[in-house]
């Protein structure tokens, strides 16, 4: 009897425990207070007529050359082109917006179409991506070929897409700093389908979500500045071991026609007082002067 009731009381404890620990939500609640934000909230980054707002940066070449007239505007959508090259020449190139953010939510559509630039490195093919906590372009030295940055890769070609590749950058998993360069998402493997809706979610230097349909497909934590595979940039920047918080995003174009459109941005830092029309129950960044009266 006494041990009947030992075990009654243990049981009992356990039931306890467990109902007192947090409940981890589904991936793809985690996303439910920034989808509430109402529309008007949501920053064109985009204008559909030209490159406003936007910088250009080509290995080998100098901030705002966008040589051979590869990032251009036409029927709406941002067009990555290679119809004025003779050769690739690694002229990997980033279109960078103007802003430096930190804690917010990108949204875009990303399209495949055409052969890919003579020349062009062979992963290359139906591959490009956004960089986000970038440096800044114009610290960019002329011969660096990446910017120091986190990718969210876009692939096509039966691969699975908004996997994580890492120039000059270190992230974490699971408390555990990854090795590899490129680590892939969960999403399905995607063939030559058309528009493909994505999103990004890049909460400062604490963590980055990669999403598909609202569905959660990766995600990583503390970017930080580290590893290989950028080369040729200026050591003041490049500081291992220095935690991401903010940076720049950038969309990519490494010898494949692709093209962008309805880029926006959602800003998750923003007034935390509830007392200020300027409050939003989905911020999660407190700043105050945001704030209005």
């Amino acid at each position: 009897m006494c041990g009947m009731q030992t075990l009654a009381m243990l049981l009992t404890l356990l039931f306890v425990q467990a109902a007192a620990q947090p409940a981890t939500p589904a991936p793809a609640k985690l996303a439910a207070e920034w989808r509430s934000a109402p529309r008007a909230d949501w920053q064109e980054l985009f204008n559909g007529k030209n490159l406003d707002g936007w910088v250009v940066k080509f290995a080998h070449h100098e901030v705002g050359d966008n040589y051979a007239d590869t990032f251009r505007v036409e029927n709406g959508v941002i067009r990555v082109m290679y119809d004025k090259y003779d050769e690739f020449g690694t002229r990997f190139g980033h279109l960078f917006y103007k802003q430096k953010l930190s804690y917010y939510v990108l949204s875009l559509e990303y399209r495949f179409f055409g052969e890919q630039a003579k020349g062009g490195p062979s992963y290359a093919k139906l591959n490009s991506g956004v960089m986000m906590h970038s440096q800044a372009p114009e610290t960019i030295l002329k011969e660096q070929d990446w910017p120091i940055s986190v990718e969210a890769q876009f692939l096509a070609g039966d691969r699975t897409t908004m996997n994580v590749c890492t120039p000059g950058t270190e992230i974490y998993m699971n408390g555990q700093m990854v090795k590899a360069h490129c680590t892939n998402s969960s999403s399905r493997k995607y063939g030559d389908e058309g528009w493909i809706a994505v999103e990004v979610e890049v909460l400062g230097g604490e963590s980055i979500r990669h999403l598909i349909d609202d569905v959660v497909v990766l995600e990583y934590q503390k970017p930080s500045i580290g590893g290989g595979v950028a080369n040729g940039w200026d050591p003041a920047i490049k500081k291992d071991g220095t935690l991401l918080t903010e940076g720049y995003i950038a969309l990519q174009a490494e010898s494949q026609p692709v093209e962008f459109r309805n880029i926006k941005l959602l800003n998750l830092s923003g007034c935390m007082n509830q007392s200020s029309p300027a409050y939003r129950k989905y911020f999660v960044h407190r700043d105050d002067s945001r704030c209005t009266k």
